[in-house]
């Protein structure tokens, strides 16, 4: 149940996205891909994402008995569901004040400190250092300005 949750999540917000995307002005002049090419991507990707797990749905409804169908702990799955859409929005809320490093870092520790338990080494290098890289890459390399917050870089 909770895979076909998060199927149905995942088509929403790239639903959601390509409609965002899809408002942005677009340029005559400048860039030839212009703003909507990366959200374009990563509309692309959620929608393969929604894919791939609707395959492996299918495949494990062939494979799985019918008595190992039902979840027992369905609620618990809808409140993980719904902490971490509340998480991203307070995430979201902070994003300008702390700025993308530190408020992606801690956004990603939290996640990872839940779902990776007892790996504090791994969960904070995974945090701190995607953080640190995406925000290198995205300003130094491709030139996109991201909030830089209480950080001076």
């Amino acid at each position: 149940m909770t895979d076909r949750v998060i199927f149905v999540c995942t088509l929403i917000l790239a639903g959601v996205y390509i409609y965002a995307t899809e408002q942005l002005p677009s340029l005559e002049i400048g860039d030839p891909l212009g703003p909507k090419a990366f959200p374009r991507l990563l509309t692309i990707g959620l929608v393969i994402t929604a894919i791939v797990l609707l395959i492996e749905i299918v495949r494990g409804r062939k494979t799985a008995a019918p008595a190992a169908a039902a979840e027992p702990s369905d609620r618990r799955a809808y409140f993980v569901v719904a902490a971490v859409v509340v998480w991203t929005f307070l995430y979201f809320l902070v994003f300008e004040t702390l700025g993308f490093v530190v408020a992606t870092a801690i956004y990603l520790l939290v996640l990872t400190v839940y779902f990776n338990r007892g790996k504090w080494v791994a969960n904070v290098l995974t945090s701190v250092l995607f953080s640190l890289c995406s925000y290198l890459m995205f300003t130094k390399l491709l030139g996109v300005t991201l909030a830089p917050g209480i950080l001076p870089i």
